[in-house]
């Protein structure tokens, strides 16, 4: 089967190293299923992946989380789906990744994909709406389908976290939902994705933020650059207020020390890595994100569409997310001669 990663182990983190590759196409066993992947897309967390593979067991080395495409074989103890059925996912960080035209996935990490998008658009999702939601529900422990009032500060609100954060925030909370953009098109690309206002995040926050005179933000989500902005966020977030961060490097959290501002950490994946009894919560909120997608209340992200799936698409994907000016999602689609 065709694939894209390193046979050896790289030198360095340069793009160009990924190389198309042909591998045995695996078979499924446990809970597993094996997915023909039709789609994918590039996050952050891919770029960062690259580079020297120290764990020689690890090799052939395949990059890759988002995914969407067809179940093609179910290992003995799988229960969820059926060959044939139309899946998304974002898999895990500690196994082989979806740059593979055959990916391995434990069902309890994958949903249906929504019957109202293709697959390219359904592969823009799954890593990004997990980050979303557990941040917004089981971090800051929101409740879904209520009327808490409240405001919510996403930092990056043009990106692929930012902009489905704030359809979820807009669509299943309450909250005045604020994002920060600092270009034109950025700031309306967040208008459009679920954003009450947007304020500028090359200016000082604090100020942008007291200018709406909405008062203390009750909750921020800092999705980038978020050690830039601390002492921003110790200004504008309320005392006892909420902090959650994906990007936590270098956090200094003195800013928000004296107002007992509780800080929480995302990383989506969590529950796979470490097995947790509740794994199949991602399967869960991933079917839930499919139904408000093709209820008509969330979209998808995708903006750039790049094919067929291979090295010189995945690496082209590779740098435009790494520039990080991309507005919301790029999708690799279909395998070259299918």
């Amino acid at each position: 089967m065709k694939a894209v990663g390193y046979e050896t182990s790289p030198p360095d983190k340069a793009v160009d190293h990924l190389v198309d590759l042909d591998l045995p196409r695996p078979a499924p066993t446990g809970r597993d299923i094996l997915v023909r992947v039709e789609a994918v897309s590039v996050n952050p967390v891919d770029t960062k992946q690259r580079g020297p593979v120290a764990d020689a067991s690890r090799l052939p080395r395949i990059l890759g989380f988002d995914a969407a495409g067809t179940v093609e074989a179910i290992g003995e103890d799988a229960t969820l789906f059926h060959v044939g059925d139309p899946v998304f996912y974002a898999g895990a960080v500690d196994r082989p990744g979806s740059n593979q035209e055959f990916h391995l996935v434990d069902e309890r990490l994958v949903a249906r994909k929504p019957a109202s998008l293709d697959f390219a658009d359904a592969a823009a999702l799954p890593l990004t709406a997990i980050t979303a939601w557990e941040t917004l529900f089981d971090r800051f422990r929101i409740e879904p389908g209520t009327s808490e009032k409240g405001t919510i500060l996403v930092i990056g609100a043009a990106g692929g976290v930012g902009s489905i954060t704030t359809q979820l925030a807009r669509e299943l909370t309450g909250l005045t939902v604020i994002g920060t953009a600092s270009r034109e098109e950025t700031r309306a690309f967040a208008l459009a994705h679920g954003c009450h206002h947007v304020v500028d995040h090359s200016k000082p926050l604090s100020q942008e933020i007291e200018a709406l005179g909405l008062g203390p933000v009750d909750y921020v989500f800092g999705v980038t650059h978020t050690p830039r902005h601390m002492a921003e966020i110790g200004r504008l977030i309320r005392p006892f207020g909420h902090l959650c961060v994906i990007d936590s490097a270098d956090l200094d959290l003195s800013a928000v020390r004296f107002k007992s501002v509780s800080v929480h950490f995302e990383y989506m994946f969590t529950r796979p890595v470490y097995q947790t009894v509740d794994m199949i919560e991602q399967h869960r909120l991933l079917a839930e994100v499919s139904r408000l997608v093709d209820a008509g209340r969330i979209r998808s992200t995708r903006t750039r569409t790049l094919a067929p799936i291979g090295a010189e698409t995945i690496r082209e994907a590779h740098r435009l997310t790494e520039t990080g000016r991309t507005l919301g999602k790029t999708v690799i689609a279909g395998w070259h001669g299918h």
